[in-house]
């Protein structure tokens, strides 16, 4: 750690991206839009997350700082559009006014009961927010299938709507109601299947290593 103000160092990441982009900077950088970086912000992401399973906290910090760096090369692209330019301090203030606004016992003289009735609160203010009529409204369809599933199930939850599997006893069908039940056991089925199919692969690592 430095004695630099904490928030100093993303300062000097913008100016780094800054001159990056500028002209005389980097080839690479110059040739880059939002649609060729969408890859490498996925990337990046399943990064993060297999940061967070392996429990190495350098890994961690190490894939923050990449995925940190396609927020501000997407901001930074942003700034240069030519009617409609916006740049990283417009994402930072949209983010910081709605979470004020969202977390109204914190910011202002709302009263809430507890985690769960906090996470209620939220999904109604962005609802209000982004004019939703539709509890689904603003489910990524790109999200991966079983945590597309988590996300329904927990906008029904949240919304107590009850909807019923079809019996047609698919695979997919089956599938999802596994989501169900193991989002009724409080794990996230997403995350559970990631940590078996890791664990598959280590032990078929293992048995590879041993046979040489």
């Amino acid at each position: 750690m430095t004695g630099a103000a904490t928030g100093a160092v993303l300062l000097e990441l913008v100016v780094v991206m800054d001159r990056l982009r500028s002209p005389g900077g980097c080839p690479w950088d110059a040739e880059q839009t939002h649609q060729s970086l969408a890859r490498h912000l996925l990337e990046e992401t399943y990064e993060v997350l297999e940061a967070l399973d392996s429990g190495d906290r350098d890994h961690l910090r190490e894939e923050l700082g990449d995925l940190l760096l396609q927020v501000v090369f997407h901001s930074r692209l942003a700034q240069e559009h030519p009617t409609e330019p916006w740049g990283v301090d417009e994402v930072a203030r949209g983010i910081v006014d709605k979470l004020v606004a969202r977390h109204p016992h914190v910011f202002a003289a709302a009263e809430v009961r507890d985690a769960a009735h906090v996470e209620a609160n939220w999904e109604r203010h962005k609802a209000a927010e982004k004019g939703r009529t539709s509890v689904l409204d603003g489910i990524p369809a790109a999200m991966p299938a079983l945590a597309r599933a988590d996300k329904l199930l927990g906008r029904l939850d949240g919304a107590a709507v009850e909807a019923a599997l079809s019996g047609d006893g698919s695979y997919g069908v089956r599938l999802l109601a596994l989501a169900v039940e193991t989002r009724a056991a409080g794990v996230d089925p997403e995350g559970a299947l990631r940590s078996a199919v890791t664990a598959l692969a280590e032990q078929v690592d293992h048995t590879r290593s041993e046979g040489t």
